[in-house]
């Protein structure tokens, strides 16, 4: 049965006090995050409790009767937890590679996000591959993940377009799309020509 009210403290260790009241029951994204005060990275907050406090939270990456967005703690007694060994440097170059954008919905940091204007985007580091089922910190396992996207994320990993389908859907857009992309790569790719980035396209 549900807690009545959520122990206070931050939002982590309200979820840790509520796993721990419901350990063997299935619980839903909704549960977590009301319980974590609505708080927009509740999903982060879990991800902390399995990844640096060793709680074995599991998802429907671990068991295949559990639903994406379902989480289900069976002990109490955590497992020696994973060392939070992201780098500032790493995470800056990663931002970096990544263009400062969401690897999963395309959002910008700083800017309003596409799917929900009254949010700035934030940035975050996700994992490709998760910790959890052996996916390491190394840069090539990082990308950037913006809030909303890490939010219902569950470890998913979408598959980024190949350049003949980017170059279908350029193709297809307007043409003031069209230039508003091409806007777009010479403010990215300043070293290049115009020229250069047009007969590239």
């Amino acid at each position: 049965m549900r807690s009545k009210k959520a122990p206070r403290g931050g939002a982590r260790g309200k979820l840790r006090a509520h796993f721990l009241s419901n350990i063997g029951r299935v619980m839903d994204s909704d549960e977590l995050r009301e319980i974590a005060g609505n708080q927009t990275e509740w999903a982060r907050r879990v991800r902390e409790l399995r990844t640096e406090e060793g709680y074995q939270i599991l998802t429907h990456n671990d068991r295949s009767e559990l639903r994406p967005g379902q989480y289900l703690l069976e002990t109490p007694k955590p497992q020696p937890a994973f060392e939070r060994a992201i780098s500032k440097e790493t995470r800056a170059y990663v931002l970096d590679r990544n263009g400062f954008t969401c690897q999963m919905c395309g959002a910008v940091a700083g800017e309003p996000h596409p799917y929900d204007i009254t949010r700035k985007t934030r940035l975050h580091l996700g994992h490709v591959i998760d910790k959890s089922v052996g996916g390491t910190d190394d840069p090539t396992n990082l990308r950037a993940i913006c809030s909303v996207c890490n939010e219902g994320a569950s470890n998913a990993t979408l598959t980024r377009p190949d350049l003949q389908k980017l170059l279908i859907q350029v193709r297809r857009a307007t043409s003031q799309d069209q230039l508003e992309l091409l806007d777009w790569l010479i403010k990215k790719f300043p070293k290049q020509t115009a020229a250069q980035i047009k007969s590239e396209l």
